[in-house]
C-alpha cells in the first residue's frame, strides 16, 4: 500500500503551527489570557438550559420534597399522562408542523403553560380547599408545556455530533441536580419564584442554542421516511419499567429522579469520561454499567442485608441514568447522521419511556398492595425485572456502535432523491457506513469520514469530536490510506455523492 504524501490534508485548513517566522521580541509582546481551564472544552451555557427544565419537573411535580395539596388530587401520573399524550399527537403531526424550533408561539404558549402550572401548584399550599380545581389546571398546563420543551431540547440535541451530545447533556444533568440541591434550602415564597423562573430560563436557553448553529445545521423539513428505532425504545422501556418500580422507595430518602446521587455519579462519570477521553471515549462503556447495576438492585442487594436500600436505590438511578444518557446519544445520533425527524422520533420514545415508567409505578403499587395479597411480591418483581433487563439488554449485541442504526431502514418516498446541489443527509451517512465497512475503518474514522464527506475543515472536524490539534489530520491520512484515495476530491468521488 502506497504512503499517503504529507500534503493531501494541507488544503483543508492552514496547520495550527504559526508559518510566519516569529521575530525577535515577540515572545516579550503580551499575550491574551488562555482559558482558565485548559484540559476542559468550551461548554455554552445555554445548552446547558436542557437542566433547568429537568430541576422544574422534579420540584412541581415528582414532590421528592414539596408536598403541594394539588399533587393529592392529580399528581405524578396525572402529569405524566397528559405529556404522553401531548408527545403522541406531537409525534403524529411532526411532518405538518415540525420542525419547532422557528416556531415562536410554542416558544411562548409553552413557557406561560408552564409558569401558570408552576402558579397552580403553589397556590394549592396557600387555599388548600381549592386544591382540586388547580390541581386539574396545573396537571393540563404542566403536562402538555413539558412536553413541547422537551421536544425543543431534543430538536436542538440532534443538531450536534455524539461528542457534543455526551458532554452538553451529562453537564446539563449535574446542573440539575445542583438546582434541586439549591432549592431545597429556599423558603416556600422564594422556592415557587425560582421554580417559575426555570422553564422560562430553559426555554430561553434553547433559543440561544439554536441561534448558535450555523444554518446549514439547523434543522429542516424531512418528507423521507424512515422505519422506527425499536430496538432501543424497546430497551429503554424495560428499564422505564424497572425505574418506575423503585420510584416510590428512592422518594421517601426525599430525593427524586434528578437529584439522586446515583443520577449524578453516572452524569460526572460521564462527564470528565468525555474530557479526558475526548475522541477516543468509547459510549459502550454506558451501557456496559448499566446491566450490572439494574440487577444489582434487582437480585444482588435486596440479598445481601447491608445498606439495602440506600445502595439499590443508587444502583437502580444509576443505571436508568446511563442508559437514559446511550438513548440520547443513538437517537441524537440518528437525527444528526440521518436526518431523522427529533420531534417523531423524540416524541415516540419519551412517550413509550414515560408510559412505562407509569406502568411501574402502578405495578409497584398493585402488587404491595392488601387487596391484591401476593406473597413474596418483592421476590416476584425482582426476578421479573431481572429476566426482562437481561433479556432486552440482549438485543444490543447485535448493535455494538453508537454508529449502526437499531433497527432503522431508510423507505425512500417522496422527496428522497437529493438535490443536484446538496445530497440528503441520510443518503450521505448511509454511504460513508458502507464504505466505511468494506474497507475497515474504525468507529472514529467513520466519523471524520462523514465529516470530510460534509466538507468540515479541520478545525471543525476536531472541535467536534474534541481531539487534540493534528490528531485528525492523523485519522485523514489513514483514512485516504486504506481507501487509497490522496484528497478529498477523490474521496467524494470514491462516495459518489455529487454528480
Amino acid at each position: 500500500m502506497r504512503e499517503t504524501p504529507a500534503h493531501i490534508v494541507d488544503d483543508e485548513e492552514p496547520s495550527s503551527v504559526a508559518e510566519s517566522p516569529v521575530e525577535k521580541g515577540d515572545d516579550e509582546r503580551p499575550k491574551p489570557p488562555g482559558p482558565l481551564f485548559p484540559w476542559m472544552p468550551t461548554i455554552p451555557i445555554a445548552f446547558l438550559g436542557l437542566g433547568a427544565y429537568r430541576a422544574w419537573i422534579e420540584i412541581a411535580f415528582v414532590g421528592s420534597f414539596v408536598s403541594f395539596p394539588a399533587a393529592d388530587v392529580a399528581g405524578h401520573d396525572a402529569f405524566d399522562l397528559v405529556m404522553i399524550a401531548t408527545m403522541l399527537l406531537c409525534a403524529v403531526l411532526a411532518k405538518r408542523t415540525g420542525p419547532y424550533f422557528s416556531r415562536t408561539p410554542l416558544y411562548a404558549g409553552s413557557g406561560i403553560a408552564l409558569v401558570a402550572s408552576t402558579c397552580c401548584m403553589f397556590a394549592s399550599i396557600a387555599v388548600p380547599a381549592w386544591a382540586s380545581s388547580l390541581a386539574v389546571a396545573a396537571v393540563a398546563l404542566g403536562g402538555a408545556g413539558i412536553a413541547v420543551v422537551i421536544l425543543l431540547w431534543s430538536e436542538l440535541y440532534g443538531c450536534l455530533n455524539p461528542f457534543r451530545v455526551a458532554l452538553y447533556y451529562s453537564a446539563s444533568m449535574i446542573v440539575a441536580a445542583l438546582v434541586i440541591y439549591v432549592c431545597r434550602g429556599l423558603s416556600v415564597e422564594w422556592l415557587g419564584i425560582a421554580t417559575a423562573v426555570l422553564p422560562v430560563a430553559s426555554l430561553a436557553s434553547v433559543a440561544a442554542g439554536f441561534r448558535a448553529l450555523p444554518s446549514d445545521e439547523l434543522p429542516a423539513a424531512h418528507p423521507t421516511k424512515f422505519s422506527f428505532p425499536w430496538k432501543i425504545v424497546l430497551l429503554m422501556a424495560v428499564y422505564a419499567f424497572a425505574y418506575g418500580l423503585k420510584e416510590s422507595s428512592m422518594y421517601q430518602s426525599t430525593f427524586g429522579p434528578h437529584s439522586a446521587f446515583g443520577t449524578l455519579a453516572v452524569a460526572a462519570v460521564v462527564f470528565f469520561g468525555v474530557i479526558a477521553r475526548g475522541g477516543k471515549f468509547d459510549f459502550a462503556v454506558i451501557y456496559r454499567i448499566a446491566l450490572p447495576l439494574m440487577v444489582a438492585a434487582f437480585l444482588i442487594l435486596p440479598n445481601v442485608g447491608v445498606l439495602t436500600q440506600a445502595a439499590s436505590d443508587f444502583c437502580t438511578s444509576a443505571s436508568y441514568t446511563a442508559f437514559s444518557i446511550l438513548v440520547m446519544l443513538v437517537m441524537a445520533n440518528l437525527c444528526y447522521r440521518y436526518g431523522m425527524s427529533a420531534v417523531w422520533l423524540f416524541g415516540i420514545e419519551r412517550a413509550v419511556r414515560a408510559l412505562f415508567t407509569v406502568l411501574g409505578r402502578q405495578v409497584e403499587s398493585l402488587l404491595g398492595s392488601p387487596e391484591f395479597g401476593l406473597a413474596g411480591a418483592d421476590a416476584v418483581v425482582s426476578g421479573l425485572v431481572v429476566v426482562g433487563v437481561v433479556a432486552a439488554t440482549m438485543i444490543l449485541f447485535s448493535e455494538r456502535e453508537l454508529s449502526s442504526r437499531w433497527g432503522v431502514a431508510f423507505l425512500g418516498g417522496e422527496g428522497a432523491v437529493a438535490d443536484t446541489a446538496v445530497v440528503k443527509r441520510q443518503e450521505l451517512a448511509s454511504r460513508c457506513s458502507d464504505l466505511a465497512k468494506r474497507h475497515g475503518l474504525s468507529p472514529r474514522e467513520e466519523e471524520v469520514l462523514l465529516l470530510l464527506a460534509q466538507h468540515k475543515t479541520i478545525g471543525s472536524i476536531e472541535r467536534e469530536l474534541f481531539i487534540a490539534n493534528g490528531t485528525a489530520k492523523t485519522h485523514i491520512r489513514h483514512i485516504y490510506r486504506k481507501l487509497d484515495v490522496h484528497s478529498r476530491d477523490e474521496l467524494i468521488d470514491m462516495l459518489g455523492l455529487y454528480e
